[in-house]
């Protein structure tokens, strides 16, 4: 049961990335799977569930991914770096299609904005919190971390919308270039030691 409901969440995914939210069907999701469109009905009564239920499982694995990077035994400086170089549009992180897609969508489904808004203040708290740390560790000065976590998530968002939707806009070197700078301004180094 539950192995069918994460396969139907991963088909859900697929089709959003693949078509856009406001294109998908359960039909879609059925077919991607094989499945009848009773079978994801009977799991997701509604198609603003089952897309609800999607981005939340992305979010809780883009989530499990920042809480390894953030837990690991090294500096806070580090975990930092390793963590905002994964969430870059830059990085390795996939899915921006889904997220600039499913910010798009939350503006007029409740539920999807609800998954969203979690998402992001979980995303700010953690870099907030590791920021606070190397603080205290006195690796870096930053005086406001909640605001810096504020202004790094923004950049790496408005990014992602650059390089993922306006292709060609700026480069990604460039883009990482600029994510760097913005780490160093934010805690009070210079570029060269963030890379050391």
């Amino acid at each position: 049961m539950a192995e069918r409901r994460e396969e139907l969440l991963r088909a859900a995914i697929g089709q959003i990335e693949e078509r856009g939210v406001a294109a998908v069907r359960i039909a879609d999701v059925a077919a991607a799977l094989g499945v009848s469109n009773a079978l994801v009905l009977y799991h997701f009564s509604t198609k603003e569930k089952l897309l609800a239920a999607a981005f939340a499982h992305a979010a809780e694995g883009d989530l499990a991914h920042l809480r390894g990077l953030l837990d690991r035994r090294t500096t806070a400086l580090r975990r930092l770096r390793a963590a905002v170089r994964w969430y870059a549009p830059t990085g390795q992180a996939k899915g921006w299609r889904l997220w600039i897609e499913g910010w798009a969508a939350a503006l007029r489904e409740p539920a999807l904005r609800e998954v969203a808004r979690g998402l992001d203040r979980q995303w700010k708290a953690a870099i907030a919190e590791v920021i606070a740390e190397g603080v205290a560790a006195d690796e870096f000065r930053c005086p406001d971390p909640t605001a810096s976590a504020l202004r790094l998530t923004a950049l790496l968002d408005g990014l992602a919308v650059q390089l993922t939707s306006y292709t060609g806009t700026v480069s990604r070197a460039r883009a990482q270039q600029w994510v760097d700078e913005a780490l160093a301004r934010e805690l009070g180094l210079e570029e060269a030691e963030l890379r050391a």
